[in-house]
């Protein structure tokens, strides 16, 4: 059982991805109102050694020696990992031990302002930031950032990545109706868009209630509404948790412990991730899926939502 790495998870972007997680649950920069994994316990910009250089290089080690290749290997886990300051040293690592592994940076892209965070994931293959809001008023509405942290700082540096990084960039771009789906907010996501010039944009929305109480995912028709009003030919709308299921790492074995466990007594987030000794972001690709196909559904009560079998 590895501490630091979890998976290989299925990803519908990244296919069998083995996940690295380099801070601990939850310590980001941000405070998103619909993130799945829950609130953040460690709102900051510090960046330090969250988790041990030679821990992680450890468990990858032994991963590589007995096991086979994943898709890919991603930085995410449970908080905003370009917050470790041994990313670049740890994806230099896993560049050098396997070449042939492509790596994938999931970050909210709010520290790209600093060069040295931009530097240490230029050998990246693939970098997927967020960016759900394109003025301040809504940045702080939705994401709830870490003080000092304004849109403007945010934006530019997801723009100076662009210019310095010679890998993809596929932007997700998490919509919530009544917060940053307003005609103007769109139309500036849009201007902001085009400076950045990603190879990808991924428009996303709420599978699972987030933070607070209350939230609306949009509809696939409103995603779509979206994408056609830009139009822009390289957005993707990627909201379908039922595609997961068809990809090779898919463990059905997985899935059934999660009925099996909730069958037996509703359970929270963190209680499955306890109780299953899995990765919480492990967790979660499952529940995606098994809400999708209406087999469990959500409850909230005092102590946080709660899963059930339906």
């Amino acid at each position: 059982m590895y501490k630091y790495l979890f998976g290989p998870v299925p990803s519908r972007r990244l296919g069998m991805s083995l996940g690295v997680d380099l801070v601990p649950k939850k310590v980001c920069s941000l405070d998103c109102v619909y993130c799945e994994v829950g609130k953040t316990t460690k709102l900051t910009l510090d960046k330090k050694e969250y988790v041990k250089f030679d821990k992680i290089k450890e468990e990858l080690s032994h991963y590589f020696k007995n096991n086979p290749d994943p898709d890919y290997i991603t930085f995410s886990g449970s908080g905003e990992p370009t917050l470790n300051i041994f990313i670049g040293e740890i994806l230099q690592f896993i560049k050098q031990n396997k070449p042939n592994i492509p790596v994938a940076v999931l970050t909210n892209g709010t520290l790209l302002y600093d060069k040295k965070v931009r530097e240490a994931i230029l050998n990246a293959d693939v970098v997927l930031p967020s960016l759900d809001a394109a003025t301040e008023d809504v940045f702080k509405k939705i994401n709830r950032p870490a003080t000092d942290l304004s849109i403007d700082k945010y934006i530019q540096g997801l723009i100076d990545f662009r210019k310095e990084f010679k890998g993809k960039i596929w932007l997700e771009i998490f919509i919530l109706p009544e917060y940053n789906d307003s005609e103007n907010e769109l139309a500036e996501l849009k201007k902001v868009i085009l400076k950045i010039k990603p190879e990808s944009v991924q428009l996303n929305t709420l599978d699972r209630p987030g933070t607070v109480s209350n939230l609306r995912g949009a509809t696939k028709q409103e995603l779509q509404r979206i994408s056609d009003n830009w139009k822009l030919d390289n957005v993707e709308i990627i909201c379908s948790s039922q595609q997961r299921r068809d990809i090779q790492s898919f463990r059905s074995d997985i899935e059934t412990a999660i009925i099996e466990t909730i069958a037996r007594r509703p359970c929270t987030l963190d209680d499955l991730t306890k109780i299953l000794g899995l990765h919480v972001n492990e967790i979660n690709k499952y529940l995606d899926v098994l809400e999708s196909e209406e087999k469990i559904k959500t409850v909230e009560q005092e102590r946080g939502v709660f899963y059930q079998k339906k």
